[in-house]
């Protein structure tokens, strides 16, 4: 992936990746530091003035080398645990390096950095452990919490936070403490898609116990041994983090990450009216999969007044999704939120979920009068049997769900159906790409909850072998725009307009708008591109909303993506400028650990 263009017009700003970097580190303690650490390609003149020269084989070698070695290193790992391991490894020495690698293997490594990896990684957290990376809290120490997230930073030193209590994890359930590993996986994709600053951001855990019993019966279990705590403690230990966390970083973006179901829903809605905040399982991940909708309806010439909708698997991310196409239904169509959510059907354990169902208060808007069902079948195959829906999702984690009995019944009904398989890691899929093409004749729409490569068939009328990229519906295309948006403008909040204008960015740079056989969604390929224009429509909305705080935003669109593109970093090694220690900021004294330090040109403290 090439670096963004920059501008010197914007270089003053604080955030500004223009320009060399302080530092009052030498010898050994600069080398140790993975923010400073540049390796083999100090230049000659870097290793005299910071006292390297003894410290590191002759040779001065490019950034471009260096990733030529460390990719020959990463090949050599046996599995793709093992990978994930060598980079976590390598981002504790060198920083750039270690994203440089990334984002010239990006399609390569994002499974092993992400899903389905990190979902093996965080279910062997305790017994592959080496050192610790992240803020760990726990229930039983409340009265700690300000002081232990005060050791990140200051308040200016921090734009993005994200947390989970690990209860939910990537289809894999309850994983404890090691939800601090999806907290970091998250963190890296806003660095890798939308430059967030890597040295800006702070991954969390909420320990409150868990109900995982393999956890709890294992020796090594790193987090706290018991059930989890829920109820009133619960909701203490939760406020008292993010009432610490805005005290002491008052201008950070708090992402909520794999909470349970009724946990994620109730928070969002708690404290989405009072800071800037985003939970992407319900949010994110309505935002990703409306965009493929939209783009997949584009190409079969339908409208979301159109839709009919069944999800199979009213979880969190299920009822996300719902929520996020509702709300777009009724913009469009110009009705209440009630009447367009008679247009999705949720599917659950107990079949279609009706009045006479037992529900949460995330699903009960979605409930279908339990009379116009009477006692007849609502499994997933009489639904869609009297639905004939158009579009169809699975968040279900019921892997083979979608049968061929299921698809061929939905290919009946519709010329061009949509199918969305998105339960994650691969082995949960509610079918893969390749059957449903086959069941379909080529004419299903399709993405998926993780990569799969294209599936050659013979599309079409012509019965000529063709071959169909299949989009992922990944939540990285849009969260880290939507995070990187919120950042610069240092929004109030995070609005349903900001969202929304989040999902257009998406659906205009969809590859189907301009060939069919093409993926619903841009690739991972030109992430980057995709954030900048979902960050600027972010922005846009919020000075539109009235909700953005940041001084100077360009009105200009032109100058608008510059402004934003100034201030992503990139993984490149920036000259360093030796200063004194005494009166350095703390950045330059090595002291902000891997988090927390200013992303331009560091300025000094008095």
């Amino acid at each position: 992936m090439a670096r963004q263009k920059k501008t010197s017009k914007f270089g003053h700003l604080p955030l500004a990746t223009s320009g060399p970097i302080e530092c009052a580190l030498k010898g050994t303690p600069l080398l140790n530091h993975p923010y400073f650490n540049k390796g083999s390609a100090f230049t000659k003149e870097e290793r005299e003035t910071f006292e390297l020269t003894g410290l590191l084989p002759p040779s001065v070698q490019t950034l471009e080398q260096q990733v030529q070695r460390a990719y020959q290193q990463y090949s050599t790992r046996p599995d793709d645990l093992a990978k994930n391991t060598f980079l976590s490894s390598m981002k504790e020495q060198n920083e750039v390096l270690y994203y440089k690698l990334l984002y010239d293997h990006l399609a390569e490594m994002f499974r092993v950095v992400y899903t389905p990896t990190e979902g093996d990684a965080i279910q062997n957290y305790s017994r592959i452990f080496r050192r610790p990376e992240g803020c760990f809290l726990n229930v039983h120490d409340i009265g700690r919490i300000e002081h232990d997230l005060s050791l990140w930073g200051h308040a200016d030193e921090i734009d993005y936070i994200v947390v989970t209590d690990g209860e939910e994890i990537l289809g894999i359930g309850d994983q404890g403490c090691g939800g601090i590993l999806i907290s970091i996986a998250k963190l890296v994709l806003t660095t890798l898609c939308a430059g967030i600053h890597p040295n800006r951001v702070l991954p969390v855990v909420l320990d409150c116990g868990t109900d995982n019993e393999d956890l709890l019966h294992d020796p090594l279990y790193l987090g706290l041994r018991h059930k989890r705590v829920r109820g009133d403690k619960y909701d203490e230990f939760v406020d008292t983090f993010v009432q610490s966390a805005r005290k002491l970083y008052p201008k950070a973006y708090i992402h909520f990450e794999d909470f349970g179901l009724p946990n994620a829903r109730r928070l969002l809605e708690k404290y989405r009216p009072q800071i800037p905040c985003f939970n992407d399982d319900v949010q994110g991940t309505g935002c990703v999969t409306l965009a493929a909708i939209m783009a997949g309806l584009h190409v079969s010439g339908q409208k979301l007044g159109d839709l009919r909708l069944v999800v199979f698997g009213a979880g969190t991310a299920g009822v996300g999704i719902a929520d996020q196409v509702r709300d777009a239904i009724a913009a469009e169509r110009n009705i209440d939120k009630a009447e367009a959510a008679k247009q999705i059907y949720l599917i659950d354990k107990p079949g279609l979920l009706t009045t006479a169902t037992e529900l949460n208060p995330a699903q009960e808007g979605f409930a279908k009068p339990a009379e116009e069902w009477g006692e007849g079948k609502t499994d997933l195959k009489a639904v869609i049997e009297k639905v004939k829906p158009n579009v169809l999702i699975g968040t279900s984690t019921v892997p083979k769900s979608f049968t061929e009995d299921i698809v061929r019944a939905m290919a009946r009904h519709v010329e061009r159906p949509i199918i969305l398989p998105l339960s994650n890691p691969t082995r949960l899929h509610e079918a893969v790409p390749e059957d449903i093409l086959r069941w379909t004749d080529g004419r299903a729409l399709v993405a998926t909850g993780s990569p799969f490569s294209p599936v050659k068939g013979p599309w079409g009328p012509d019965g000529k072998e063709r071959e169909i990229e299949v989009a992922e519906c990944n939540n990285s295309v849009v969260f880290p725009g939507i995070g990187l948006g919120a950042v610069l403008c240092r929004a109030r909040k995070v609005t349903d307009k900001m969202l929304v204008a989040a999902v257009s960015g998406v659906a205009e740079l969809s590859p189907a708008l301009k060939d069919q056989t093409a993926p619903l969604l841009p690739g991972v390929d030109v992430v980057r591109d995709v954030s900048v224009r979902v960050a600027r429509k972010v922005v846009q909305a919020a000075v539109e909303e009235g909700v953005a705080t940041e001084e100077g935003i360009p009105g200009d669109e032109g100058e608008l993506d510059e402004w934003i593109r100034e201030q992503m970093w990139d993984p490149v090694y920036r000259p360093l400028e030796l200063v004194e220690m005494e009166g350095a900021s703390r950045l330059a004294r090595g002291e902000m650990r891997v988090v927390g330090s200013i992303g331009g040109r560091a300025t000094k403290e008095s």
